[in-house]
């Protein structure tokens, strides 16, 4: 996978560029989070939901099959996934004014982890810190089931909720003790206001920079 390595990269002139992989079950808030923390330290944002939403939205081949697997509760393949954050990374190109970016949704898997470990390090890169929203699972479901009345989105009832959650708990949780091993985790406390939220979630970004 090509990554143009200004982006990510950690030389002298870009030394205050920070890279974040913000994690959490559906409905824990990390789209609300990453829009403060895009906001406070002018990231760039990239989420691999809106990615899949995106070629869902053109209705072409990848679209269709991604479409069929999220409404039924199931992870998106890594290779499709990996595809579009490649693609994604491509065209934001070189000499990017941001001071780093912000993975949403991505990795979430193991074998995504490692991939994009491997691919930082041949670009004189890293990830900072993983950043994980810890939500308890009735609230979790109250949030998506609340969010479905106003959404539309089909994937935001009840029985596919369970089946994400299922999912993430098995699939998805792994990565956090990937990261554990590498140092990089920070578990942040998900309840409360999304002002309170962001601001353990601050001092945890503000402590490694």
């Amino acid at each position: 996978m090509e990554m143009e390595s200004e982006i990510l990269s950690e030389s002298e002139s870009n030394s205050k560029k920070i890279n974040i992989i913000i994690c959490g079950a559906p409905g824990s808030g990390k789209g609300t989070q990453s829009a403060f923390i895009i906001e406070k330290y002018n990231l760039q944002h990239v989420s691999t939901g809106e990615l899949l939403r995106q070629e869902i939205a053109k209705g072409n081949e990848l679209g269709k099959k991604a479409d069929a697997l999220i409404s039924n509760g199931q992870l998106v393949p890594d290779d499709m996934i990996i595809h579009l954050l490649e693609k994604k990374i491509d065209k934001l190109g070189p000499n990017h004014p941001k001071n780093g970016i912000i993975l949403d949704g991505f990795p979430r898997t193991v074998n995504q982890a490692e991939a994009l470990e491997n691919l930082c390090s041949t670009k004189n890169a890293k990830i900072d810190i993983l950043i994980d929203l810890e939500v308890d699972d009735e609230e979790l479901i109250k949030r998506i089931l609340n969010r479905g009345k106003t959404s539309g989105r089909n994937d935001d009832n009840l029985e596919t909720i369970r089946k994400r959650l299922d999912v993430y708990n098995k699939q998805t949780k792994p990565v956090l003790e990937f990261y554990k091993n590498l140092g990089k985790y920070v578990g942040i406390d998900g309840m409360g206001t999304m002002e309170e939220i962001f601001e353990r979630i601050s001092k945890a970004i503000d402590e490694i920079k």
